[in-house]
């Protein structure tokens, strides 16, 4: 089991400073089942010490059998237990707050009555100028039913909502962007595409995000053909580009021409179709897919592709990529030698990726790497800049291939925190939407340095 899947607590606890207490007290750990993360020294006497650990445990039943052997620990006294993810997530993770402090009446006058009359007046003579004198310009809505969310499936919009605080939060440290969570309560491909039609004028761009297939086609395509801002369905789309950049990454590494590899996809929902048109699209050639479901073939076929079974995907590609939640689907005696195998399944992938490599695969990698934080934020930032329509094939094209070239050459992925990589997707996305002449606002500053 991972780190990633297993429960994290921090532990408070008094041990006495007798000699072996605090030794004592990880044997116990240790021996119960618990992993020991971060230990932290909070104060220190005479007679005893307070320390914050972290613990792991594989399950409730685990963190309970931990948490009673260090209640028996000779010597230690547990304090509290806190769980940091639920701390960290109290009262929600982002918040709208003004940009201007308002200390005075001529300041209220401004930004408020009287004085933002005039620019509503001239809004109303030229709509165009909204993208100048209001937020609409960085604002990004990020739209879900909570249909199909990470590995946890239809969960529904409110249990969704930590996770579009989690996107919010990271287009606006990464990328400067102002994310705003949409919930949708209903799950009415009609009543989606109505609703986020509707709200449109708000934003400078919409997020569809965790809406299940094959619905979500459909609801992208319809909102992009109702509004003149871009949409775009980021389980599908941004997975396609990070995959596609990881592929680039790891042919580079193996010698392996993406253009005359055989290359297949198990699983053919939002995230497989779009990484197979992406890859279609770059190579020219085919993928062979796979899925349990027949509508999902017939839409393969229809894209270009070639239908196969699990075993022929196997058997004949030189590159596999699987998005198909199926924890363990790639057994260890499938794997060819020398093949590329992204298994990106969260949180299980369909296999291992160390056991792929043990197995003869040449390079491998799962979910947690390939993560779609690496392309979004850069994606939006330069479409937004160029105030364009829509997102095209093209611009994921170059956003995909800008992740490829800032990855270093000792790495699989650059580091998702860097906010130069999302400075050169979002400059890779800008350059092209000129170059197609779809933008609308050519000046963007990071394009002139």
């Amino acid at each position: 089991m991972s780190w990633e899947t297993k429960i994290s607590r921090t532990v408070r606890v008094m041990n006495s400073q007798h000699l072996g207490t605090f030794a004592r007290l990880l044997t116990a750990i240790a021996s119960a089942g618990g992993n020991i993360g971060g230990i932290e020294l909070l104060n220190e006497t005479s007679t005893q010490v307070v320390r914050d650990i972290t613990i792991f445990a594989d399950d409730e039943a685990g963190l309970e059998w931990i948490l009673e052997v260090i209640r028996k620990n000779r010597g230690t006294r547990l304090l509290d237990v806190r769980d940091d993810i639920l701390a960290l997530h109290l009262k929600g993770k982002i918040a709208i707050r003004s940009r201007y402090p308002i200390d005075s009446l001529t300041t209220l006058r401004q930004v408020y009555t009287p004085g933002v009359a005039e620019v509503c007046l001239k809004i109303a003579k030229d709509p165009k100028l909204a993208h100048m004198y209001t937020a609409t310009s960085h604002l990004v809505a990020i739209v879900t039913d909570g249909t199909a969310v990470l590995g946890l499936g239809d969960i529904g919009p409110l249990a969704a909502m930590p996770v579009m605080e989690g996107k919010a939060m990271l287009m606006e440290t990464l990328v400067g962007l102002s994310g705003v969570p949409i919930l949708l309560n209903t799950k009415d491909p009609d009543k989606i595409i109505e609703i986020v039609t509707a709200i449109s004028p708000t934003f400078a761009a919409i997020q569809l995000e965790d809406i299940s297939a094959p619905r979500c086609f459909r609801i992208e395509e319809e909102i992009q053909k109702n509004i003149d801002i871009p949409v775009l369905h980021d389980d599908q789309h941004g997975t396609a580009v990070v995959a596609t950049a990881v592929l680039t990454v790891a042919s580079r590494k193996t010698g392996r021409d993406l253009n005359s590899a055989v290359i297949g996809q198990i699983g053919l929902g939002a995230a497989g179709n779009a990484i197979a048109k992406m890859l279609m699209e770059i190579t020219g050639n085919p993928v062979l897919g796979t899925d349990l479901s027949e509508e999902a073939m017939v839409r393969h076929e229809a894209n270009g592709g070639k239908r196969a079974t699990l075993k022929e995907v196997m058997a004949k590609c030189d590159i596999v990529v699987a998005t198909t939640g199926a924890q363990g689907l790639i057994k260890p005696e499938m794997v060819r030698k020398g093949q590329i195998i992204l298994a990106l399944s969260n949180p299980h992938p369909e296999i291992e990726p160390d056991v792929a490599l043990k197995h003869g695969a040449a390079f491998a990698a799962d979910g947690k790497s390939v993560n779609n934080v690496l392309g979004f934020p850069g994606i939006f930032r330069g479409a937004v800049d160029t105030w364009v329509p829509r997102i095209t094939n093209e611009m994921l094209i170059a956003a995909s291939m800008a992740i490829a070239d800032y990855t270093p050459e000792d790495q699989l992925v650059p580091n998702p925190l860097d906010k130069n990589l999302h400075r050169a997707v979002a400059h890779a996305v800008a350059s092209k939407a000129i170059e197609q002449g779809l933008a609308r606002s050519e000046y963007v500053p990071y394009l002139h340095e």
